[in-house]
């Protein structure tokens, strides 16, 4: 098992964001991760990275108590905006370099390339879509082994999105292992393995996609209203 999270609970103030969180996750697979907003989805992905601790419980990763090694292995990419309004597209990927040993300049070059932008574009010039693919790219371009993806299509247009799914299916490669945060089910749906559900905090259920179409014919627009 490639990530085990065991009885994972994490408060801010009174607020309960994670409570008693137990999950699996698989190498090699890709995985939705579904609930409403504030249901603890960032908190769990900010949790694994290692970019905030648990209260209680633990998180093992390739069978060790995750630690600050680890976190050349996981990449995490955050909702909100991570590089600066003067940046251009090679600042963003030489400030990531900076940050990450793991990072790939001469990958990152060719992921921009692909999403159709250039190195001297600037940031503050950039589309909300164009914005996107420009964190996907800056993501991609680390040799992780754990990609954590929060909200990767949000607030972008169709032609966008299929191009940021294109690029995903591109780099899953049964080596790496996906786990995409989104509110998008249909757009997911094709191509994700099994879809973790999370409401106020507690792990509803892990569903493995193709044996529950085998079983009921249920879309998973479907199984999110009957579970949640």
């Amino acid at each position: 098992m490639m990530l085990e999270c065991r009885g994972l609970t994490k408060w801010f103030g009174s607020k309960e964001a994670v409570a008693d969180l137990t999950l699996n996750i698989e190498k090699g697979k890709i995985y939705g991760l579904l609930g409403e907003n504030g249901s603890g989805k960032t908190t769990w992905m900010k949790m694994v990275s290692g970019l905030t601790k648990p209260g209680t419980g633990e998180i093992i990763y390739d069978g060790h108590m995750l630690g600050y090694e680890d976190k050349a292995k996981i990449a995490y990419m955050a909702t909100e905006p991570f590089f600066y309004d003067f940046m251009k597209v090679q600042d963003v990927g030489e400030y990531y370099r900076a940050f990450f040993e793991d990072f790939d300049m001469d990958r990152y070059v060719e992921l921009v390339g692909k999403m159709g932008l250039t190195p001297d574009m600037k940031v503050k010039s950039l589309s909300s879509g164009m914005a996107a693919k420009l964190k996907l790219a800056a993501t991609l371009a680390r040799q992780a082994e754990l990609y954590l993806l929060d909200e990767p299509l949000n607030g972008i247009d169709y032609k966008a999105r299929e191009e940021i799914i294109n690029l995903i299916l591109e780099e899953a490669d049964g080596e790496n292992t996906f786990v995409i945060s989104t509110h998008l089910l249909e757009e997911i749906e094709s191509f994700i393995e099994y879809a973790i559900f999370i409401k106020d905090g507690h792990l509803i259920d892990k569903v493995c996609l193709e044996a529950e179409r085998m079983r009921s014919g249920r879309s998973l627009a479907e199984i999110y209203v009957d579970i949640m």
